[in-house]
């Protein structure tokens, strides 16, 4: 199939492409004839929420989305069209000329092979190569990568590398053969403010240095206003809007477009806002619904290895009715503490008091007669949830393991419990498969609540959820919490999800609070140089305040 030639300049056409799945014997559409264009050293961004086809388009590019599927329309690379292409004139192509980088590095990867021999392997598949030599190049990758000791990261195997590190080692792998247009396929999901703004500094600088055309796919607009030149908006398979990055934020024209920006939470710049009073409670410290005092948490070694102390003398409050934000990068603790409150972790020193009782010292019948008392909500709900256990039956389980409800109660207060995240009570026979990543999680908050506990732990619940539907689970959980006046200890790394949710936030860095007070003081005034830099690495769906954002970020990393 051969279309229209390509513009000059242009080294990536797709023309009327469509794909269709085969399911139950049925053909259903997920990309519905759309067309564009990218550009020689130009980043096209690629938007939209799930389901939106956006992933299906780029992997139609590689010939990568499996053998149920069929395509119609073109896409050409040159005057090369890639649809229908025999696979040794394609594998030609693929991570030479045209090159992926993936969203979840960790399963990308090889586990059972090195980061330097994965590499190496992707180097000699296009050029013939000793495997001195390539892994001499290898090593000058990671270095302009800028993964630290390449020379010994590069016998690492991937679960050795940290969540930025393995997406570095991905994207040396996927410039190792000098590429004319790189696919990043969310690149920077799930990964901090700090590790995101280097992921999007590093790709930045290697665009340039490279001169490739950069087509990327995501759900984050900050993601699109730091990075981009166009973008391209995706509803349900159909491109919806086109424009330059500064037109678009500027004026979107399209209802879904605006629906998207208004949906992302917006951090504020430090110094931009006028600092709040601290948030008012119910009463003094002795209303604390939680009070952690010096904890500490080390993790053994292995074969008489030293332990890694991953908290170092934490203390913190939340107050009846409040909500505390822990934040800071990958490692910092924040989850570790999460862990360590609800028992699965266990603190080696300090106390955790949970309304009044020290649940380390909490131990068989009288840990277990306490435990209704505090909840979890989990990061991953797809992981969270047994998938051979209805919703119904994952909600019920905690009233009947407690034994505070009998079958026809539980039953009836699952019903109660999905109204209250707004989703039909008939769902309770479905199964977790059956349902988007958004409503798991409100599956995932309804389980949490079904004890009505007294404090709420929530690690990283949005991290992973596109704009819209994070809005909604937001909006739910603020309704919750008011109605409900529970209190809650809410991890993330996303501030400005903190800053629409927290009353206070605390900071941690290497296991240690560095930073404690009323949200919107700590977020728009920073003490600290440590949570500048994290204020100033989240990108903010505006190209011209990311830029200034992006320069300020530059001076205090330097």
């Amino acid at each position: 199939m051969t279309g229209p030639a390509p513009a000059a300049g242009t080294v990536l056409t797709v023309d009327g492409l469509s794909v269709d799945f085969r399911i139950a014997g049925e053909w259903t559409p997920a990309v519905k004839d759309i067309s564009f264009t990218v550009g020689k050293g130009e980043v096209v961004a690629l938007v939209g929420e799930s389901g939106s086809g956006k992933s299906v388009s780029s992997m139609s590019v590689l010939g990568l989305v499996g053998g149920n599927v069929r395509h119609s329309g073109s896409i050409r690379f040159h005057d090369t069209e890639l649809l229908g292409l025999d696979h040794e004139a394609l594998r030609g192509i693929r991570g030479k000329r045209i090159a992926m980088i993936f969203q979840e590095p960790m399963t990308a990867l090889n586990p059972v092979y090195t980061i330097g021999r994965q590499i190496a392997e992707a180097i000699r598949c296009h050029e013939p190569m000793s495997a001195a030599d390539a892994r001499t190049r290898a090593v000058e990758l990671l270095t302009k990568v800028g993964i630290p000791e390449p020379e010994r990261r590069v016998d690492s195997y991937p679960h050795q590398l940290s969540g930025g590190q393995r997406q570095r080692a991905m994207i040396a792998m996927a410039i190792s053969g000098s590429p004319e247009v790189i696919i990043a396929d969310e690149p920077t999901t799930a990964l901090d403010v700090t590790v995101q703004a280097e992921i999007l500094d590093l790709l930045r600088g290697l665009q340039k240095d490279l001169g490739s055309a950069v087509l990327i796919i995501t759900h984050d607009m900050g993601v699109v206003a730091d990075l981009a030149d166009r973008v391209i908006v995706m509803k349900r398979g159909e491109v919806v809007e086109e424009a330059p990055v500064e037109r678009l934020f500027a004026a979107p024209r399209h209802d879904y477009t605006r629906t998207l920006l208004a949906a992302v939470p917006k951090p504020p710049t430090p110094g931009e806002a006028e600092p709040v009073p601290e948030a008012t409670s119910t009463g003094g410290t002795a209303t604390a619904t939680l009070r952690v005092t010096d904890l500490e948490v080390e993790y053994p070694g292995r074969l008489g290895e030293k332990g890694f102390k991953a908290v170092h003398g934490v203390s913190l409050s939340i107050r009846k009715g409040e909500v505390l934000a822990l934040v800071g990068e990958s490692g910092s603790g924040k989850s570790t503490i999460g862990r360590a409150i609800v028992g699965l972790a266990r603190a080696t020193a300090g106390s955790i008091q949970v309304c009044g009782t020290d649940v380390t010292r909490l131990t068989g019948r009288r840990l277990r007669a306490f435990r209704p008392t505090y909840s979890m909500v989990f990061q991953d709900p797809g992981a969270s949830l047994n998938p051979r256990l209805s919703i119904g039956d994952s909600i019920a389980a905690p009233l009947l393991v407690n034994r505070t409800a009998d079958r026809a109660g539980a039953r009836a207060r699952v019903a109660e419990l999905l109204e209250q995240v707004e989703l039909p009570a008939s769902w309770a026979e479905r199964f977790p498969h059956e349902l988007s990543g958004g409503q798991r999680q409100r599956i995932g908050i309804a389980r949490a609540l079904a004890l009505e506990p007294e404090l709420l732990i929530a690690d990283e619940p949005t991290s992973a959820l596109d704009v819209s539907v994070q809005a909604t689970v937001l909006r739910l959980f603020r309704e919750l919490q008011d109605r409900l006046g529970f209190s809650c200890l809410f991890i993330s790394h996303d501030l400005g999800v903190v800053e629409l949710l927290a009353h206070e936030v605390a900071v941690l860095q290497h296991g240690r609070l560095v930073e404690h007070g009323p949200a919107r003081e700590v977020l728009a005034r920073p003490r600290t140089d440590y949570t500048k830099r994290l204020v100033a690495a989240a990108p903010v769906p505006d190209p011209a305040r990311q830029a200034e954002r992006r320069r300020l970020w530059r001076e205090m990393a330097a």
